[in-house]
This record gives structure tokens, sequence and C-alpha cells, in this order.
């Protein structure tokens, strides 16, 4: 099953529709892209989103909120190796798919350009009655 958008809608009062649509008109985005924007950080970050204007954003500067936020988390550098290395695997297999795609390709062009007649086997031993039959022992 794809992956299907969904619909979500809700109020505002109309002084919050405004600001909405000023901060729209001012990223130059459709009011909808703001509200996609918001949803997606909202999601990548597990619902630990604070939207704080960009005023309180500076004067936060060294307060502890702001070095929580945006949040952040550590990967361990055998995580890295391991994705890196998994990607590195994932390469070389889709190269040699490529390639044994390319000889099947060759081996069948090979069988297409090939007028000869294909006799099959049991077509010869069902035909050859005039030669004699031995037997040992």
């Amino acid at each position: 099953m794809g992956n299907k958008n969904k619909t979500i809608s809700f109020r505002v009062n109309e002084d919050a529709f405004e600001t909405l649509r000023e901060i729209a008109e001012e990223r130059d985005i459709s009011l909808s892209a703001v509200f996609r924007d918001y949803v997606d950080t909202l999601v990548a970050h597990d619902g630990q989103v604070q939207v704080v204007p960009e005023h309180e954003l500076e004067e936060m500067g060294g307060d502890e909120k702001a070095e929580s936020f945006p949040p952040t988390v550590e990967v361990p550098k055998s995580f890295v190796r391991e994705h890196e290395r998994l990607e590195l695997e994932a390469d070389h297999l889709r190269e040699q798919l490529e390639e044994h795609k390319r000889y099947v390709n060759y081996l069948r062009e090979q069988l297409e350009d090939d007028d000869e007649e294909v006799i099959q086997l049991e077509d010869l031993d069902a035909g050859e009655t005039d030669e004699p039959s031995f037997r040992l022992g």
C-alpha cells in the first residue's frame, strides 16, 4: 500500500490566521506549506518541537532551553560504519545485478541471432533404428 496523504483541518482565530498568512508571505510559500513544514518538523523530532519567535530565540542564547532545542542525538561510530558498509555492499550488489542483466541480454541476443536448428536428444534417440544395438554382459 502506498503512502497516502491525509488531510488535517482545524480552526484558528482571525488574528492567528493573519499571522500565519504573513509568515507564508515572508517565506514566499503557501499557507499549506507552512503547516506541512511544521507537521514534518513535529514528526521528525517525535513531537519535541517548540515554536519560538526569532527575537525570543536570540534572547535565549545562553539559556538551557536554547541548548536543548533542536534536539540532538549522538550516534555511535560503529553504527555509522555499519551503515556505510551496508551502503557499499548495496552498491556492489546493484553493480552485480546490472552486470548479470547485461549478460542475460547478451545470451538472449546470441540465441535470437543463432539460426542453427536446435536438435533435441530425445528426437535423436527415437529416429535411429538402423544401427545395431549392443548388449554387454
